[in-house]
């Protein structure tokens, strides 16, 4: 079954554990910069939105990279940087629309979300369930349940 990473920004609180966990499962630092997942602060609101590689089923990044550094695993959906192929161009992180594929200065290559192999340390560690993982297919179930709600004609006649 695939499953997709959903973010929910209303229960983000900006506490980074994402970024720390994710920095920690790849790099073995606790380093929010070496994150795959970052949390945009918006300052001018007080909110907190939690964003990574959204696993695109026609990733650009790897459509446009010339040595075929990113492969999509057909089970999971994942689309995962091959670093021995890997040649530091940097044209997948211009072609990304989302900003979610980074260049890492001390390896020289390419990295992104590639969902730790099946169990994301972001949402493992996410405290107040701000980051799940979820069947891909029904990603969009919560949000379709909530305006249900707000839509119930029956609940509204009665009121």
């Amino acid at each position: 079954m695939m499953k997709s990473l959903t973010i929910d920004a209303a229960k983000c609180t900006g506490c980074l554990q994402c970024e720390l966990a994710c920095s920690f499962e790849h790099e073995g630092v606790f380093n929010p910069a070496k994150s795959r997942v970052k949390v945009f602060v918006l300052h001018d609101t007080g909110r907190y939105i939690p964003y990574t590689c959204t696993q695109c089923s026609d990733a650009w990044c790897a459509s446009v990279c010339p040595v075929e550094a990113i492969e999509s695993d057909r089970e999971t959906g994942v689309k995962r940087v091959i670093d021995s192929r890997c040649v530091g161009c940097k044209v997948c992180t211009i072609a990304c629309p989302f900003g979610t594929i980074n260049y890492n200065a001390a390896s020289g290559k390419v990295v992104k979300c590639d969902l730790c192999g099946g169990e994301p340390a972001c949402a493992d560690a996410c405290p107040t369930g701000a980051i799940t993982f979820v069947d891909a297919e029904w990603t969009g179930y919560g949000r379709m349940k909530a305006w249900a709600g707000r839509t119930d004609t029956a609940a509204q006649a009665q009121g």
